[in-house]
């Protein structure tokens, strides 16, 4: 067998503890600061999901984005149901969904902060029913919801896309164990 001599730190990888110490195995139950940094172990990019409502703009951040169908088009989230935000922007008519790029870490913060100040300073572009999205992204869709589905403390929400572009020359901005990029944690 060969090595992969390109991929840096592969043979410092090590896992954090062994299948056989894992809750599941011993009768324990799942302890959400452990299961919480498995779920950091895999990457997501983050995408702002923004409509106007009642004349003013409405959003949040999210990590858990993906593309889900060709045919009809859709695309999904997952929105925590103790959010503030979502009651309010799934009144929208619209909802823009920004593929935030690798420059937008403090973007992601800000729409991640108190809900007045989320949108403060930053270029929007709304469009004809009311769909949000911000200038400089990777990829921008304008949407509907198609369905959601409540799963757990989260709710999975479907969209159903009318419109969608993107760039080339653009890097995506990652979610990863806790923080934006692929540092390794100290």
């Amino acid at each position: 067998m060969s090595r992969h001599t390109d991929a840096p730190g592969l043979d410092e990888h090590r896992p954090a503890a062994r299948l056989d110490e894992h809750p599941t195995t011993t009768g324990q139950s799942l302890d959400p600061a452990r299961l919480r940094a498995a779920f950091g172990a895999f990457p997501s990019g983050v995408v702002a999901v923004a409509a106007r409502v009642d004349d003013r703009v409405v959003g949040l951040a999210a990590s858990s984005f993906t593309s889900v169908s060709l045919d009809p088009p859709l695309v999904s989230f997952s929105i925590a149901n103790s959010s503030r935000t979502w009651p309010e922007l799934r009144r929208a008519d619209q909802l823009g969904v920004t593929v935030l790029a690798d420059h937008h870490g403090a973007v992601a913060r800000q729409l991640a902060g108190p809900a007045d100040g989320r949108f403060a300073g930053l270029d929007v572009t709304v469009g004809e029913n009311g769909a949000v999205t911000l200038a400089d992204g990777v990829a921008w869709f304008e949407t509907t919801i198609h369905h959601h589905v409540e799963a757990g403390d989260h709710t999975i929400v479907l969209l159903r896309l009318h419109s969608a572009a993107h760039v080339e020359h653009s890097l995506p901005l990652v979610f990863h164990r806790s923080r934006f990029g692929f540092d390794r944690p100290a």
